[in-house]
């Protein structure tokens, strides 16, 4: 199996004004995903996706491949992530280069390492899903067995829409919430049913002690002080 590794980037931020491309300890954002990418050993090859000059020119000096110029259509705030991979592949497609699946990986959680990107491609060849996320277990608090949802009648109903609750914690399944560090997807699943996710998803957990999603001020500051305990 050919697996790209694609790691998009657009050049605007509304939350962090050049978030990509601002230093986090010293280091641009985008190197922390490239660096790991690169030292993957399953990955057959680490693209850099964006509309955004400076950010190719830094992801081409750290190693990444950069093909193409990002079309300004497909890095809005509306445009969609299946929209990017799709274009990367018929890009790269157009240059001779086909692969069976595509493993995206987002800036915004830059603590994953090239030995948890294989482990996903390992898992994701072994099962045979049309896709594969990065989860992280949901508190027992937040589980959906014990989620409400209002009613029409401003009554409470059980999310999940079971008629009595679960009562013991140690009762409740497993639950587990994408946290964005990776998406494992087919070729074919993108193309033919137009999605990331196709019919059959598997998953593999993060630690949650290396997890960030960065977006606002807030997880910034989050992401500097996780990334001098890492570094201990």
């Amino acid at each position: 199996m050919r697996v790209l590794g694609l790691i998009p980037a657009r050049g605007g931020s509304k939350g962090i004004p050049d978030k990509n491309r601002k230093l986090l300890n010293g280091k641009p954002l985008l190197q922390y995903t490239i660096e790991a990418a690169l030292g993957s050993k399953l990955l057959d090859v680490v693209v850099f996706s964006s509309e955004d000059e400076i950010l190719m020119r830094l992801a081409s000096e750290i190693g990444a491949e950069v093909p193409f110029k990002r079309p300004l259509d497909l890095a809005t705030d509306t445009a969609s992530s299946l929209g990017v991979v799709k274009h990367a592949l018929q890009a790269l497609s157009e240059k001779g280069q086909d692969y069976d699946a595509v493993c995206l990986l987002q800036l915004t959680n830059p603590f994953r390492q090239a030995a948890f990107i294989d482990a996903a491609i390992e898992k994701f060849k072994e099962v045979g899903t049309d896709s594969l996320v990065s989860v992280l277990k949901v508190p027992h608090e937040y589980n959906p067995h014990w989620v409400f949802e209002a009613s029409e009648a401003k009554t409470l109903k059980i999310a999940t829409g079971e008629s009595q609750i679960i009562k013991r914690r140690q009762d409740l399944p497993d639950a587990f919430v994408r946290d964005g560090a990776i998406y494992l997807t087919k070729v074919n699943v993108l193309f033919e049913q137009n999605s990331l996710y196709g019919s059959t998803i598997s998953y593999i957990e993060s630690d949650a002690n290396r997890h960030v999603n960065i977006d606002t001020p807030k997880d910034w500051k989050l992401a500097e002080e996780l990334v001098n305990k890492l570094d201990d």
